[in-house]
């Protein structure tokens, strides 16, 4: 699915909570040439509701206002890539009613037949007549630049994001492929993490993202949710280009 001739030229990493034991719950905002913004994930939801399987308190951030910083508003908005639906993820999707959202066929309609709470949490922010669904099956270009990655294991339609950018190359947005910098890593990934609906699918994605890094001479890796890494990393209104 080609949207229109256009190449990144930005990428915001945004901040929409942090957890006392420093796990970051990432969001990211893509620019293009064209002056298109696509978001990916929208974080968790600010009613409180999601607590991490760590037990950590979490801080959080709207991602309406971290646009806002930016000088956007949901408006502004043109594609938001729906990577799942756990609800770290999809938490204020119903703020951008006016967006394209962009989602693996798979991912969609295993979310909203399941009664696993990890998809019924957030499904009134993520299930909404309003919302206009471009439902993809694997690995898809989204515009020249972007390609969705699928990446199922963690979820049944989990996709990563590869974004190119002009100064900066290729950056590999795995989410929660990796939600580790040790997870990615084929000699040093764990058989189980606890979190993957299918471990021994996820761990073929994680392999993919591996191969895919080196094949593609990746610049920059952003990890899921890696306390880490994150530090080190620039956070908007800081960008890559």
């Amino acid at each position: 699915m080609t949207t229109t001739e256009s190449t990144p030229i930005r990428l915001y990493l945004l901040q929409l909570a942090l957890g006392s034991d420093g796990t970051p719950v990432p969001g990211y905002l893509i620019q293009t040439s064209d002056g298109k913004n696509i978001l990916v994930d929208t974080g968790v939801p600010l009613d409180g509701s999601f607590v991490p399987m760590s037990g950590a308190q979490l801080q959080l951030f709207s991602v309406v206002e971290q646009l806002a910083a930016l000088g956007l508003t949901p408006h502004d908005i043109h594609i938001l890539v729906c990577t799942h639906f756990d609800p770290d993820h999809c938490g204020s999707h119903d703020a951008f009613p006016e967006a394209e959202f962009v989602v693996q066929r798979a991912e969609y309609e295993f979310a909203r037949a399941s009664e696993n709470p990890r998809f019924t949490l957030t499904r009134s922010h993520w299930n909404r007549p309003e919302h206009r669904y471009q439902l993809i099956e694997g690995d898809t270009e989204l515009t020249p630049g972007v390609e969705l990655i699928e990446t199922g294991g963690h979820t049944p339609g989990h996709q990563a994001v590869l974004v190119l950018l002009p100064q900066t190359g290729p950056v590999l947005l795995v989410i929660d492929a990796a939600a580790m910098e040790s997870e990615l890593n084929p000699e040093t990934r764990l058989p189980e993490n606890g979190a993957d609906l299918d471990p021994a699918r996820a761990a073929e994605s994680a392999r993919k993202l591996f191969d895919l890094a080196q094949h593609e001479n990746v610049a920059l890796i952003v990890f899921g949710h890696d306390e880490n890494h994150w530090p080190k990393l620039k956070k908007a209104p800081e960008f890559y280009a």
